[in-house]
């Protein structure tokens, strides 16, 4: 019978079901073959509403629809060409900072292809960029947020190494310095790339002008307050980010309905509905997500990967070798606070019996966890892209694997060049 219900499960996913259903019945069947009680499928699915980002996910979402459904992206359009324009491919470098910045603040970077990707993906296309670079940016680029300050995740690793005895004692501060240079180093390599794809001028120059900057900046002038009063809010300590998703969705409703006037009242219900919908869908997969990630747990899946690893392996090189090979494999399968919670007091332990340093190995951890997010064929970034920007998952796929390349090429360096995540602490 359990033979019958992975078949099952297979022949399904083959078949195009909904993701949540095709990972609810993996679940399922692994807790029958497990003889767990079905029930704490239900209790997996029930724990999401703890998460901390409940509030703000619908409510960012709901902005990232009103700012699509207007006419924002033209006006942003308009003034970062103007006044980024002369430089080369000027809009995919200011793409892949503020996705980084996005996701810092909401520690989920399914929140920003959600919200900013929603924005960024018809701007770019509109630029001269290609479809599959312009998905592909947007699918990716969000997850370098999760090294940079106020990063959750990077918070959440610092509180579970600490409370264990590893001998080398950091401080969370630590932490967020050990990140800036491992995401300028990624930054580096992604514009890097994008400059020699797009070299011989195939994405059109704007000649620099003041006078089109100044009428970018007045068309945009209802725009521009938003980043400055949340970010600014947030990193005052003013608002919290829960805080900061509501005064966006008020502010992006006031701005687009009253003052720009390119959603008509009446509107906003279908608007709405199609938001929560897409907030719905996403529930839907974390829940189970969470559920599937139980029964691993309950499995003692990753104890066992790792007993593995401390037997057979000598070396500290293959060591983060296999290390960042297995991470890839668990980051694209699990919640990243899962991940932390499950697996750092795993890890921790033996990387500093190979001589990691805990930081170091912070910002491994994490750096990994980012590219797992859209590494084929289970990464969850691949198929929030895919529901919400409405695209086959190979598709998506396709468009993801240049940008996942020279991200891999920077995870050797930060793995094998500790200085990146060391040097601005000696």
């Amino acid at each position: 019978m359990i033979w019958l219900g992975i078949i099952v499960v297979v022949l399904a996913a083959l078949a195009g079901a909904p993701l949540f259903a095709v990972l609810l019945a993996g679940a399922m069947v692994g807790f029958v073959a497990a003889e767990i009680d079905l029930a704490i499928v239900a209790i997996e699915v029930y724990r999401i509403v703890d998460t901390p980002l409940l509030v703000a996910l619908p409510l960012f979402t709901y902005a990232g629809y009103m700012l699509s459904e207007g006419r924002t992206s033209e006006r942003l359009v308009g003034l970062v060409q103007s006044a980024f324009g002369w430089m080369p491919s000027g809009l995919a470098i200011v793409g892949f900072v503020v996705c980084a910045v996005f996701t810092a603040l909401t520690g989920a970077s399914g929140v920003t292809i959600v919200a900013v990707g929603a924005l960024l993906l018809p701007a770019l296309k509109k630029s001269g960029f290609g479809e599959n670079f312009s998905l592909g940016l947007v699918t990716t680029s969000g997850s370098l947020g999760l090294l940079l300050v106020p990063s959750v995740p990077l918070i959440l690793y610092g509180i579970v190494a600490q409370q264990m005895e590893t001998g080398e004692p950091f401080t969370i501060v630590e932490l967020f310095i050990a990140g800036i240079m491992p995401v300028m180093l990624m930054l580096a390599c992604l514009i890097g790339w994008t400059l020699w794809v797009h070299r011989g001028g195939q994405i059109p120059k704007t000649p620099f002008s003041w006078v089109k900057v100044r009428n970018a900046i007045v068309a945009a002038r209802w725009d521009l307050p938003l980043p400055v009063v949340v970010l600014g809010g947030i990193y005052s300590g003013y608002f919290a980010i829960s805080e900061a998703a509501a005064v966006t969705a008020v502010y992006v409703t006031i701005a687009q309905v009253l003052l720009y006037r390119d959603i008509r009242l009446k509107e906003l219900p279908a608007i709405i509905i199609d938001a929560m919908v897409m907030v719905g869908g996403i529930l839907l997969v974390l829940g189970v997500a969470l559920a599937f990630t139980n029964f691993l747990v309950d499995q003692e899946v990753p104890q066992k990967l790792f007993e593995f690893m401390q037997t057979h392996i000598e070396s500290a090189t293959m060591f983060l070798l296999l290390l960042n090979i297995l991470l890839l494999a668990l980051g694209a399968m699990l919640d990243i606070f899962s991940a932390l919670v499950i697996l750092v007091p795993l890890i921790l332990p033996v990387a500093v019996g190979y001589g990691v340093h805990p930081v170091h190995l912070g910002i491994i951890f994490l750096a990994n966890m980012q590219i797992g997010y859209f590494t084929p064929p289970v990464g969850m970034n691949l198929f929030i892209a895919s529901y919400r920007f409405k695209k086959p998952l190979l598709e998506i796929y396709a468009a993801c694997w240049p940008f996942m390349v020279v991200l891999l090429i920077a995870l050797m360096l930060i793995t094998y060049v500790p200085w990146f995540s060391l040097g601005l602490l000696q």
